[in-house]
């Protein structure tokens, strides 16, 4: 209970500490605020390590690409993986519900990364350009997308289906797709305290190539990170 409350107050301090901080860089160029995130993601890793206790294995890491366009699809149990994804992927832009762009000031900063914004379960104009906004994101930067295909953090043990959107980026613009796994729910959970003395593991999956039919890749990508959550339950 002491130790939850002290993670609380510390993260959530050190949070709005670089929030303010980096408000400069909301006029200046976009690599700041890129350079604000990765900061973020580090703080977040920070803290659960001497705070909560919690160990962080990265697995997988050759499995990233440096030579092919791909975006990520990653598993979403926590917001850990919101900020600690920014310390692996370089120049990252998520694709998020369009509510957290809302939030002052940390919403400004997500609008300045670029990060593409939808309604969920709601048709607009937004949303029926959001293939458009994201192919630009994929042909004219360098910038690597991230997007959660369950759509919103999920238990632990939760193994629904994926929301299919994802797929259609895969088929839409012939690029590779990265799985990733992360087991953050076991010590971070939606709603609860944060658990101490567990293990996040971040598991980069083997790369899925372009020209996979866009059900099989959709089942593909589920499939694969369930198995490897299962591995690290």
């Amino acid at each position: 209970m002491i130790r939850n409350t002290i993670f609380i107050l510390v993260f959530y301090f050190g949070l709005i500490f670089l929030l303010v901080l980096f408000i400069p860089s909301l006029i200046l160029p976009q690599y700041l605020v890129t350079l604000g995130g990765k900061f973020l993601g580090y703080w977040t890793g920070f803290c659960l390590k001497y705070i909560m206790l919690t160990k962080i294995e990265i697995k997988g890491v050759d499995n990233i690409s440096s030579n092919q366009k791909y975006f990520v699809a990653s598993s979403h149990q926590s917001i850990f993986e919101t900020f600690f994804l920014q310390t692996i992927f370089d120049n990252p832009v998520f694709i998020l519900k369009k509510e957290l762009t809302r939030i002052p000031l940390f919403g400004w900063y997500l609008k300045k990364m670029g990060c593409i914004s939808i309604d969920r379960n709601k048709i607009s104009k937004e949303n029926l350009n959001f293939s458009e906004e994201v192919g630009k994101v994929i042909k004219n930067t360098n910038k690597i997308l991230i997007i959660f295909p369950q759509g919103t953090r999920k238990s632990f043990d939760d193994r629904s289906k994926f929301k299919k959107g994802f797929s259609r980026i895969y088929n839409d613009l012939n690029i590779a797709c990265l799985p990733v796994a992360i087991n953050s729910g076991r010590v971070w959970p939606k709603r609860g305290k944060l658990i101490s003395n567990q293990r996040i593991t971040v598991s980069i999956l083997n790369m899925l190539p372009p020209g996979i039919e866009q059900n099989e890749l959709a089942n593909q990508v589920e499939q694969n990170i369930y198995n490897e959550l299962d591995k690290n339950s």
